[in-house]
């Protein structure tokens, strides 16, 4: 059996918390030599509750990737707090522990593994690395991959390229659970896999989600996956957060334009539903020199002089439901401006 980690406080209690995470990537040929900045995440808040899995959406190039990998620091950032089950990341809690802690699934299943070492000296390094005994080390290899739905006996000194995708997938799950993390972060983890073996892995996902009692952190562009998977849902636009909210309430009521517009994009095969025109026009703004106030403004259908002068925070509109949208800011000078503000609520 594998040992598990204690957490601190009660089951809902917030495991992860992000303040004001920021990343700006430098680039060259400005004009004059001035210096230019990339605003991949510009200023992110959110938390993540303990046993919850939070699905994170977006367009192409909206910083739900990098966002992953501040998490992990495998990109430092540029400011911001990053705070795990009341520990400070860097401070109380070193990265070594929080590398432990929290695992990461890649999209891509064999660029993610070594293709000199088998299957099972992949999934046995991690642990053997923390100060754990080869024998054990191994054991535990051979254990994950039975959890994964791999016979260890088949798979175990095999190498990467013997593998098929979903094959490789499923050992680099095992390989992320191998340290007994309490949150894996899953970065188009099943985007690359052919429907039926998305499907297997999904299942799979959510089997070891209860016998692990694990936290999930799952970023994909498709949205009847998050759907399908997630209870809660961050909708990212160039950098920032535009909506948070219950999947069932976010599918049902969504309140941002953008969000509106992604759920309006999602194929269908009822004829009565489907689009004939575009629900979201335009390409996403240069990230090197966004919009001012609301980055949204732009492509938005209901945008008003005051979006382009104020920059909206994220607002409550219901319980765990938050929108950065002027609309729903109270005395913001956008003309559909309605109802009293909240404060926002998060997992307690």
């Amino acid at each position: 059996m594998l040992e598990q980690i204690e957490d601190k406080g009660g089951p809902r209690q917030k495991l992860l918390e992000i303040k004001g995470l920021r990343k700006h990537f430098p680039v060259g040929g400005g004009l004059l030599g001035k210096k230019q900045v990339v605003r991949a995440v510009d200023g992110v808040d959110f938390a993540v509750a303990k046993g919850e899995t939070l699905g994170i959406v977006g367009e192409s190039g909206c910083g739900k990737s990098t966002t992953a990998r501040l998490l992990m620091h495998l990109i430092e950032p540029d400011e911001g707090r990053i705070v795990y089950d009341g520990e400070s990341v860097g401070g109380s809690l070193s990265l070594r522990e929080l590398r432990r802690r929290m695992q990461m699934v890649f999209q891509d299943s064999y660029a993610s593994l070594n293709p000199r070492l088998t299957i099972e000296d992949s999934i046995a390094f991690g642990p053997k690395v923390h100060g754990l005994g080869d024998k054990e080390a191994r054991n535990r290899a051979r254990d994950l991959l039975g959890r994964v739905g791999l016979k260890p006996e088949t798979f175990a000194n095999r190498y990467p390229h013997e593998l098929s995708g979903g094959q490789r997938q499923r050992v680099n799950i095992a390989r992320a659970l191998a340290l007994v993390p309490r949150i894996v972060i899953l970065d188009e983890a099943v985007s690359a896999l052919d429907k039926s073996v998305e499907a297997q892995v999904l299942n799979l996902l959510i089997d070891l989600k209860h016998d692990f009692g694990l936290t999930y952190i799952f970023i994909s562009h498709d949205l009847n996956v998050v759907r399908y998977i997630s209870d809660r849902v961050l909708v990212m636009y160039l950098g920032e957060v535009v909506e948070i909210g219950p999947v069932e309430e976010l599918w049902g009521a969504a309140r941002h334009p953008y969000t509106k517009a992604l759920l309006a994009s999602m194929p269908t095969l009822d004829p009565d539903r489907r689009t004939s025109e575009a629900p979201l026009a335009g390409d996403p703004p240069n990230p090197i020199d966004p919009p001012s106030g609301c980055r949204f403004h732009t492509r938005c259908p209901f945008a008003e002089e005051s979006c382009t002068q104020t920059s909206p925070s994220l607002a409550a509109v219901g319980d765990e439901h938050a929108v950065a949208c002027l609309m729903y800011v109270p005395s913001s000078g956008h003309s559909r401006a309605t109802g009293s503000q909240q404060p926002v609520l998060e997992p307690s």
